[in-house]
């Protein structure tokens, strides 16, 4: 009866998935670059620490966006050059970061800092590492005004330079979109929220209205938190993928992406020791199960269950433009994901709730 169980749940979980209404395996929910205007109405907020590798070509995209745009570039106590690279750019202000105070995240503090400084009706939140394709705000800003919604953010494109990136990074947006269904968050309904920290624009007054960044100052999955408090207040929010919002960070290795897993990962789950053994359970079920069973009398139902997931993952690689056999090594990805969420729950009961840019956040 187990065996039939094990053969019987991963089909319901990946046929379920690709039936269900809302779509979480499809990419339609998605902007590139197109289009001109004038940005005199936006200001861009960066939030950087330690950003000298990277600030130039995230400020160089900013330039090509068009007409009128006002950059504030937050330096967060760096000690490095991110400071005086970015004070080498015409029009970007540069503001001196305050020492982090107890109970704030450090990205949070820096952008309530930035916001004092924002004048204009919309405010473009990117991180430091993010550099936007010509014509892509334009779109962006576009979007916003024809869709009448007061947030709208993008998920970046995340480097894919070697195996490890190739093999986890689309599944991680994979798994983003399973977790936040984008059309759920995207709808009226305020049971999902989400957004990507790394290119929001969102009106200014809003932001003031749900008391950002203040009233989220100590939240580690920033960007979500925000999206759900601008819902609730009764505004709309749009989230969407594209390939014009580049991510300058170099993963490479697995160690890195394991890094950058772990920070959160946990979160996710809020620090919930049950949720975690669910979790496992169900990849146990959805991943392992097939796989096991392939060899035995079940296995029609284990090489449904294979096709099905490797179905509903080939959108994200068309999407990202890698070939469909990369489905083939979704529970490999699968696997190494649950071994970083374990991961990033053992930091926290070790007392390390997440550590990021030299900054230890304990539990």
């Amino acid at each position: 009866m187990l065996v039939l169980i094990g053969a019987i749940v991963p089909v319901l979980v990946w046929v379920g998935l690709l039936l269900v209404p809302w779509r979480p395996w499809s990419t339609r929910e998605h902007l590139e670059a197109g289009g001109d205007a004038t940005l005199d109405e936006v200001t861009v907020l960066i939030p950087a620490r330690n950003e000298a590798e990277v600030i130039a070509a995230t400020l160089a995209g900013l330039q090509a966006q068009g007409e009128g745009l006002r950059v504030i570039v937050v330096d967060d106590q760096s000690t490095d050059a991110t400071a005086a690279i970015a004070a080498g750019f015409p029009g970007t202000e540069v503001v001196r970061g305050e020492p982090l105070p107890p109970g704030w995240a450090g990205k949070l503090w820096a952008l309530e800092q930035g916001l004092r400084h924002v004048r204009t009706p919309m405010t473009l939140l990117l991180d430091a590492d993010i550099q936007l394709r010509p014509g892509l705000l334009a779109a962006l800003l576009a979007h916003k005004r024809c869709g009448q919604r007061q947030l709208v953010s993008l998920m970046a494109d995340l480097r894919r330079t070697s195996f490890w990136d190739r093999l986890l990074l689309p599944a991680f947006v994979y798994y983003f979109k399973l977790l936040y269904p984008f059309a759920l968050s995207n709808s009226r309904s305020r049971l999902v929220a989400a957004a990507a920290g790394g290119c929001i624009l969102v009106d200014t007054e809003v932001l003031r209205r749900v008391g950002a960044f203040a009233s989220l100052r100590d939240a580690l999955i920033d960007d979500c938190t925000l999206a759900r408090q601008v819902k609730q207040a009764g505004f709309r929010t749009w989230l969407g993928l594209s390939r014009d919002v580049v991510s300058l960070r170099p993963y490479g290795t697995l160690g890195s992406i394991h890094q950058m897993v772990a920070r959160s990962a946990f979160t996710q789950l809020h620090y919930s020791a049950a949720l975690l053994l669910v979790v496992t359970v169900l990849f146990a079920l959805a991943y392992g199960a097939p796989l096991l069973l392939i060899g035995s009398v079940y296995w029609p139902w284990a090489a449904l269950a294979l096709l099905a997931m490797m179905f509903g993952y080939l959108p994200m690689l068309r999407y990202y433009r890698m070939p469909p056999w990369w489905a083939l090594l979704l529970p490999l990805g699968a696997l190494l994901y649950l071994g970083m969420t374990w991961s990033s729950a053992l930091r926290y009961w070790r007392g390390v709730r997440s550590q990021w840019k030299g900054r230890v956040y304990s539990s």
